[in-house]
């Protein structure tokens, strides 16, 4: 593969971003699909949004112990690492993703697990990646329209997950931001504002720190790194289509789209590929027999 990444930078987008359309054939992404639908059902994993699968092993907070990849996902970490950016690493876990019309992810970081860059292939329809600026407590204040008392303490008031402590699979379940709010504050409220603050918390705070979107095309790669991985979150908007806005920072990349259009979602795969650099043998979690 001999492909001059500097020439699928996102220039319009923070450090750093690339973009390749047509990373893989028509041909191969039907051969792509057929794997992941001839998959054992056992690798299903069905979440409230989605469905996933997961191989090479599962991470954690403390590492990974870790399978051998198939050789249809394999085959393909290799040639993105020839890319250069993973470093001379080769991708050792692969989560597949399937999304149907309708479904997303909610804003998230990916973890400290993994080495800070992710790649990723898209299978069969195309989606908006969006991401967003982290919640600060002055943000939070004005979001929820509360009149905090000094006493509390931002912890105490919103529960923001760990800058790098959660992974894309644990948030993919609830917010990334948090609706807890201090009992003091919510005890004398009515059920309607304690849902009005629910919807500010979930909603509006998340739409009013988006910044930049990513029109991720079918049998295209992505490739994440940088800030743009370790300081910002990002997730899919739940939505059945998505209209093209001036947010979309790689629009200039996809000539057969333009700004205005209305795209309608179809199923989509995504193929995530990243490195864990912290591998546990099985004897070390099994102890020696």
């Amino acid at each position: 593969m001999n492909f001059n990444l500097e020439n699928f930078r996102v220039k319009n987008a923070p450090s750093t971003i690339y973009y390749i359309p047509d990373f893989i054939t028509e041909e191969e992404e039907k051969i792509l699909l057929n794997k992941v639908y001839n998959a054992p059902c056992t690798k299903w994993t069905v979440l409230s949004h989605r469905r996933l699968q997961n191989w090479g092993g599962l991470p954690g907070p403390k590492g990974m112990v870790a399978e051998d990849l198939p050789v249809w996902l394999k085959s393909y970490g290799d040639q993105i690492s020839e890319l250069g950016i993973f470093e001379g690493k080769v991708p050792n876990h692969v989560l597949v993703n399937e999304y149907e019309p309708g479904q997303g992810i909610m804003p998230h970081e990916d973890g400290p697990a993994f080495y800070p860059t992710v790649s990723t292939i898209s299978l069969g329809s195309h989606t908006l990646l969006d991401f967003y600026y982290h919640l600060n407590h002055s943000e939070a204040e004005i979001a929820c329209g509360l009149q905090l008392n000094s006493a509390i303490t931002p912890a105490d008031t919103i529960i923001v997950p760990a800058k790098g402590g959660v992974s894309e699979e644990s948030v993919s379940q609830q917010p990334c931001l948090g609706t807890d709010v201090p009992a003091s504050l919510v005890e004398n409220s009515s059920h309607s504002e304690k849902e009005r603050e629910t919807q500010l918390l979930t909603e509006t705070s998340f739409e009013n720190r988006h910044f930049l979107s990513l029109l991720l095309q079918p049998r295209s790669l992505v490739v994440v790194q940088d800030d743009m991985y370790k300081s910002h979150l990002h997730g899919i908007r739940e939505a059945r289509e998505d209209v093209i806005t001036e947010h979309v920072a790689n629009l200039h990349m996809v000539p057969e789209v333009s700004l205005g259009d209305t795209l309608r979602r179809h199923t989509r795969v995504s193929l995530t590929m990243r490195f864990v650099p912290k591998i546990f043998k099985a004897k070390l979690i099994l102890g020696k027999r």
